[in-house]
């Protein structure tokens, strides 16, 4: 029986931080976790989390936290890959980092044109995208100063996304219109928010890669 192999690239809401102990979810816990439940032996779910992760961005306080450096790699290492679903963005909204939303979907765009130069599908090809723009953050509480302003400008970021999306002739869901931060910190997700999110990827995973 033919496996979809599925990357998941994102930060720490892919790697399954839990607000409320500061440590990791369990892997039945994570979305990546409940994805791979709900699809069944048919796909092969690959979690690549880290926390901190951007999108382009060189961290000054954490060293490795460039998504685009470390995405070149993963790629080679995990190809071929039938489908990478993409999750980035909500750390480069940092204020040490001073980006706009549209700043953000461009960081984001960079990641798109990586993997469509891979040549990390089958065949040598490119895999397909399906992008998800994160929830949006807050309200913040432990992170307001690491996040200042950054409420009102992750609200606009779906809307690049999808622009970005519709570049790239990627599939696409905004995160914000199915789950919210946690109450907990404004950043990460709870656990009713992981099941949430991995019904509707599966959803969408369904129709890119359906059941051989």
């Amino acid at each position: 029986m033919t496996t979809h192999v599925i990357l998941c690239y994102g930060d720490s809401n892919t790697w399954g931080f839990d607000p409320r102990t500061k440590k990791r979810y369990a892997p039945q816990t994570r979305w990546t976790g409940i994805l791979q439940e709900r699809l069944g032996s048919g796909y092969r779910i690959v979690e690549e989390g880290l926390n901190s992760r951007t999108t382009v961005l060189e961290d000054p306080l954490l060293t490795g936290r460039n998504g685009r450096e470390y995405l070149i790699p993963c790629l080679a290492s995990q190809a071929p890959i039938d489908l990478v679903i993409l999750m980035l963005g909500t750390n480069d909204f940092k204020r040490r980092f001073g980006m706009s939303a549209k700043d953000v979907s461009l960081g984001i765009a960079s990641l798109m044109s990586v993997i469509g130069q891979s040549g990390s599908g089958g065949a040598g090809g490119s895999p397909p995208v399906l992008l998800l723009s994160p929830p949006t953050i807050g309200p913040l509480s432990e992170y307001a100063e690491f996040f200042e302003g950054a409420e009102s400008r992750s609200k606009l970021l779906g809307g690049h996304c999808r622009r970005v999306a519709d570049e790239f002739g990627c599939a696409y869901l905004d995160l914000a219109e199915f789950v919210s931060a946690s109450e907990i910190d404004g950043v990460h997700l709870d656990p009713s928010a992981h099941i949430t999110l991995a019904q509707a990827v599966a959803a969408e995973v369904s129709r890119i890669l359906p059941a051989v």
